[in-house]
């Protein structure tokens, strides 16, 4: 099947021939689907958290800044802005030439809206030989869009989401990669100092570090503090290879096997190379600006301090069950209270002996840890939080996507479709063991809860292979709390058109 020119391709990325059967396998039989147990709910895997346990695990999180613990937060910002301007795209090619559905009247009717707006005035002043307004009064709506989007104008449709003007200052216009180094200074702060690492693609590479020195003492004088900024690229050795209809590998016209990005279940790769003790995981286009950042900044620091409050516990329960004089009382005792408090259901334990017991209390406690924050649910795509049974005749706490439920199944759609609350990808990460040894992440990873696509190349269809999802099957075997947090902390840029929400308007 492989050619000793395709064993040397896979080799410069790092993947042996195995590895490559084994996707191929995966394309014929496809991936099994979980077994739901319900949708998670305030009181069914949720916690609503009191005013008091607010200001109880901020409290927490502050004396945790204070000590010597590493903290980073992680942005994923490898993906390219192009979907952003969908519309735009189509509208360039529309045989039309003045805005005509409600998504190009919303963007042209309120251009003066956006950030990037003075910018584009610019660039059509020196391409077109007119400003804005003046295309607009003669019908010539699509070179503006296309000075947004091509080279030769601002190059939007390439650019990548985390160097885009998001917001409009008085006197300053912000980039989502600037807003988060402003948030990590807000929360992420150790002793003066915040750690921000931003996964990055190879062609975006040199333009983050480029605005990283452009920016990086504006803010860190603005807010006094000292930032360490680091970058990573998705591995090579994550792509998969893509097949043809037929699951046979999918071969480019110059007859070389076709990889592609294994998605952003990849980048446990690259979380797991964080010698961290916490990690916060937020996505590039999930900021606000300045005059709304105290919700997020007071959640941030409420998560975290649940975290390392639950982490605290669970390392007095692992200490406890490495002692040889444990009672069964004790065992049981540590049984109920991992119930209660990570709200997993466990097995009957009654008629285990105590050797058992100790090792499946052992082995359910000893892993990494996060605390996701969820939103109620208002309509938006993506997955949810769900409790997932377990062959073990446990039940853990999954974030879901659409693609992982069983269609067949009426039941579980229902239950993603009534779903009450939404994953705005808000977690934050507890990295290493009892022993203060950093987890091997790979570890932890459900093979099983990856998922098959229709894409196409050169006009040809193909299948792709996309890895367990980050905050998915990547994370499927992590000890898992879900917090419900305040809507306002949820504010994806999905299209440009989300811009000019009320949220996205300094």
């Amino acid at each position: 099947m492989f050619t000793e020119k395709d064993i040397r391709q896979m080799s410069a990325k790092g993947i042996n021939e195995a590895q490559v059967r084994q996707q191929l396998q995966q394309f014929e039989t496809g991936f099994p689907y979980l077994k739901i147990a319900s949708a998670a709910s305030v009181g069914n895997g949720i916690m609503r958290l009191s005013d008091d346990d607010v200001e109880k695990y901020i409290d927490v999180w502050n004396k945790y800044l204070d000590k010597d613990n590493d903290i980073v937060k992680f942005v994923p910002a490898s993906g390219a802005a192009s979907r952003m301007f969908k519309e735009l795209f189509a509208f360039i090619d529309a045989e039309y030439d003045t805005p005509q559905t409600d998504f190009e009247k919303t963007f042209f009717g309120n251009i003066r809206r956006f950030a990037f707006y003075d910018e584009l005035n610019k660039v059509c002043l020196s391409n077109c030989d007119q400003d804005i307004d003046g295309l607009m009064g003669c019908n010539r709506h699509k070179d503006i869009a296309r000075n947004l989007l091509g080279a030769d104008g601002l190059n939007y449709g390439k650019l990548p989401k985390g160097l885009l003007s998001f917001h409009k200052y008085s006197d300053d216009i912000r980039t989502p990669l600037e807003e988060h180094l402003v948030e990590g200074a807000l929360y992420a702060n150790t002793k003066g100092q915040a750690k921000i690492h931003f996964t990055v693609s190879n062609e975006h590479n040199g333009i983050f570090a480029e605005k990283v020195k452009e920016k990086q003492s504006v803010v860190a004088d603005r807010y006094g503090v000292a930032f360490d900024i680091s970058f990573s690229e998705q591995k090579p050795s994550t792509d998969t290879i893509a097949v043809d209809t037929d699951n046979k590998p999918f071969r480019n016209a110059d007859g070389s096997l076709l990889f592609r990005p294994g998605g952003h279940g990849a980048l446990i790769e690259n979380l797991n190379d964080m010698d961290a003790d916490i990690v916060f995981v937020k996505n590039i286009d999930n900021i606000v600006p300045d005059r709304l950042k105290d919700e997020t900044v007071k959640y941030k620091k409420v998560i975290a301090g649940l975290l390392v409050s639950i982490q605290e516990k669970v390392f007095r329960h692992i200490k406890q069950l490495n002692s040889e004089n444990i009672s069964r009382s004790q065992l049981l005792g540590i049984a109920a209270d991992m119930q209660d408090c990570l709200m997993m259901k466990l097995p009957v334990l009654d008629a285990w002996d105590d050797s058992k017991i100790k090792d499946f209390l052992k082995d359910k406690l000893n892993r990494p840890m996060r605390v996701c924050g969820v939103v109620k649910n208002v309509g938006e795509p993506g997955g949810g939080p769900f409790v997932i049974e377990e062959k073990d005749n446990t039940t853990s706490l999954q974030i879901l996507e659409s693609s992982q439920i069983d269609k067949s199944n009426e039941r579980y759609v229902r239950m993603f479709n009534e779903g009450t609350h939404f994953n705005p990808v808000d977690l934050v990460c507890a990295l290493k063991d009892v022993e203060g040894k950093h987890f091997n992440l790979l570890d932890y990873v459900d093979p099983t809860t990856g998922f098959i696509s229709v894409k196409s190349k050169d006009g040809k269809e193909l299948k792709a292979l996309e890895l367990p999802g980050l905050w998915n099957g990547a994370m499927s075997k992590w000890i898992t709390l879900f917090v419900e947090v305040p809507l306002i902390t949820f504010n994806p840029v999905k299209t440009v058109n989300d811009l000019l929400r009320n949220e996205h308007q300094a």
